[in-house]
């Protein structure tokens, strides 16, 4: 099993530039707990989670708090590889990219997914 087999495809991102009520909404209004951020070039340039918000000291924008070590992964990257970076890196969720571009997002649940069709 590859990346592309168990990635969610409804990309849901914010825009750097977004206030922090507009992050808070999103990832309420989603049930989710991350998000990728893009800049004004749709270039993923960050991810934000609900850890980022909790730990606000400073900040009007999205920009302001969110991490921009992007760990990303190939859609031909085998699960398990995936599931090693999620553990190494102790990170939530990776983006999913195809000849550039972010089409897709894995998370742990998603992992866990996988793991339970396998059964």
């Amino acid at each position: 099993m590859i990346a592309k087999d168990i990635m969610s495809t409804n990309l849901i991102m914010i825009n750097a530039n977004a206030k922090i009520y507009e992050l808070t909404k999103l990832l309420a209004d989603n049930h989710i707990s991350g998000v990728p951020v893009y800049d004004e070039s749709n270039n993923v340039v960050g991810m934000v989670s609900e850890a980022d918000l909790i730990g606000l000291k400073n900040g009007n924008c999205v920009r302001d708090i969110m991490n921009t070590e992007i760990v990303g992964v190939d859609v031909n990257t085998p699960v398990e590889k995936v599931a090693s970076i999620l553990n190494e890196k102790k990170i939530k969720r990776v983006p999913v990219y195809a000849n550039g571009s972010v089409v897709g997002i894995i998370s742990r649940a998603d992992i866990v997914a996988a793991m339970a069709k396998e059964c």
